[in-house]
């Protein structure tokens, strides 16, 4: 049964924060693309000020993952990649309510090829993607391109959980629960495609561990269990955000080589070696603020 809450439901006093950043980024929807994303930025820098705990995390994350950086050099990352985030909720209101005629300036694609050539073996797609904080916008291009599912965690501000749910039922095929794997496979074996991040920490029971910029990282094992059952080729997608209002630039790659190889530990490396090399090239533009390193091997302390 589809939820029927109503947003008169969410006239709780509670809810007025939401409301009244809502309509701050509907209002400034209409301005020019790059003053946007410049306004973001501002409210990024200046809210990891505010969010100690998460720029706590993000200092340890960017501690592990750039020890050849200097202290400064590491500070400053941080720095950026709060702001990458202020961007990235701006970008969210693009993605809900720019127009397409807007929308199409922002971007170049490139590798449908590869998607094409996928689609024609008929075992479906899993669309390889990571967390950037580009990510909400970049899903909402991809979709005027290519039809495909997305797998979502569900958001603790339910009147945010609403509307994000609704804006995912009016761009793509379909929005499936992260823990939904039989509907997930699915929607594989009738060909069709779906996006899904493995860069996040879920724990001990379904992870092996991996190298992860060089660091031991709990890495899930269903991506390749998913490829192994459906037999979907999986193809990495990445997107960077272009500097000085230049836009994005999505890439789609050839699918993994060889994948699954039915070595667990092999198969969750190269997974994680696919999404270094990605996030090496904006490295500002990953979300570091989840605890990527919480799960640690048996005997190490959780570095937060």
């Amino acid at each position: 049964m589809k939820n029927r809450t109503r947003y008169t439901d969410f006239y709780a006093l509670r809810y007025w924060p939401t409301w009244l950043s809502l309509a701050a980024l509907r209002l400034i929807n209409p301005l020019p693309y790059s003053a946007q994303i410049k306004i973001g930025q501002v409210i990024g820098y200046f809210a990891q000020f505010i969010s100690r705990r998460r720029r706590h995390i993000t200092e340890v994350n960017i501690r592990l993952c750039f020890p050849e950086l200097s202290k400064k050099e590491q500070q400053r990352l941080v720095s950026q990649s709060f702001a990458s985030i202020g961007a990235g909720v701006i970008e969210m209101g693009l993605a809900w309510w720019a127009p397409i005629k807007k929308l199409n300036k922002l971007y170049t694609m490139s590798g449908l090829e590869h998607l094409q050539h996928a689609f024609s073996k008929g075992n479906g797609v899993i669309i390889l993607g990571a967390h950037f904080t580009t990510l909400d916008l970049i899903g909402r291009l991809s979709s005027m391109n290519y039809p495909f599912s997305v797998t979502y965690r569900s958001a603790k501000n339910e009147l945010i959980n609403k509307i994000m749910q609704r804006k995912r039922e009016e761009f793509f095929v379909e929005s499936i629960d992260r823990h939904d794997m039989r509907r997930f496979i699915k929607v594989l074996k009738s060909n069709g495609a779906i996006w899904y991040a493995p860069d996040q920490d879920y724990g001990r029971k379904h992870s092996v561990f991996a190298p992860f910029f060089g660091v031991s990282a709990a890495t899930i094992k269903a991506t390749a269990r998913l490829a192994r059952i459906s037999g979907a080729s999986i193809l990495p997608c990445f997107q960077y955000r272009l500097p000085d209002g230049q836009g994005y630039r999505i890439e789609v790659q050839p699918p993994i080589a060889n994948f699954p190889s039915g070595d667990d530990v092999a198969d969750a490396t190269k997974i994680n070696q696919l999404l270094e090399a990605a996030i090496r090239k904006c490295p500002d533009q990953y979300l570091w603020q989840h605890r990527r390193f919480k799960t640690r091997p048996a005997g190490e302390s959780r570095p937060y």
